[in-house]
């Protein structure tokens, strides 16, 4: 099967651990994937979520062989912009889009939803599978990553900057998940399988912000991370 008749697909893509291995999994499945979408901010300075500068995304896009899509956005039109992306994908020849998400219903449902108003499949590679063996899947293939994001109500600030490896993993709470898919923390894949070389990067400040109580009222702590 050559890669044009290899279903075309697009990975949502956070530059996390989750996306990351869903995008390995796809693409041994058999998949071409041909383009990355990712949320930044309003003020296209960085990610939505995970705070990570949009150069680095774009630098794993690059190392991982596959053409990057940003779109700026606030939390209140996310689902405009994001059907946008997804109709523009689906205009270029996609049919498919790739998710990280693991067992959150929501999430599913939402993934679907819009998938089904832009006229492509959404897949989700990792549905269902116990978190852990996942964590365990994603470190034994050689992936490394680093933390860049932590919930305080969660997690102090010591456990941000850290590299995701079992030495994080054996210090983490035991009310704290080690996929952190309740929103514990993030992370920031800098290389592993597929990745045609190591995204190079260093480590920058620490800082911190104050969530309104419309998105749950709480403390994060984020690592910035710069292009080296």
């Amino acid at each position: 099967m050559n890669n044009m008749t290899m279903p075309q697909a697009l990975v949502s893509w956070s530059g996390g651990k989750d996306s990351c291995l869903a995008m390995w999994r796809a693409r041994q499945s058999g998949m071409a994937i041909r383009r990355l979408i990712t949320a930044l901010d309003e003020t296209g300075e960085s990610s939505r979520s995970h705070g990570v500068p949009p150069a680095l995304i774009a630098a794993q896009a690059e190392a991982l062989g596959a053409e990057m899509r940003f779109y700026e956005t606030s939390w209140k039109n996310y689902e405009e912009r994001f059907i946008a992306t997804l109709h523009a994908a689906h205009a270029d020849g996609m049919t498919h889009a790739v998710f990280g998400d693991i067992d959150l219903v929501p999430h599913r449902e939402w993934e679907e939803k819009v998938c089904a108003k832009a006229g492509i499949a959404p897949v989700l590679p990792l549905w269902d599978e116990p978190r852990r063996k996942l964590v365990d899947e994603f470190l034994s293939l050689g992936f490394k990553a680093v933390v860049v994001c932590v919930n305080g109500n969660h997690l102090g600030e010591e456990f941000v900057g850290r590299e995701f490896d079992d030495a994080f993993l054996a210090d983490l709470p035991a009310s704290v998940d080690a996929c952190g898919e309740n929103g514990e923390f993030h992370t920031f894949v800098y290389d592993g399988p597929g990745f045609a070389h190591p995204v190079a990067f260093r480590r920058d400040c620490k800082q911190s912000y104050a969530s309104p109580p419309e998105l749950r009222t709480a403390t994060y702590y984020f690592q910035r991370l710069v292009a080296a």
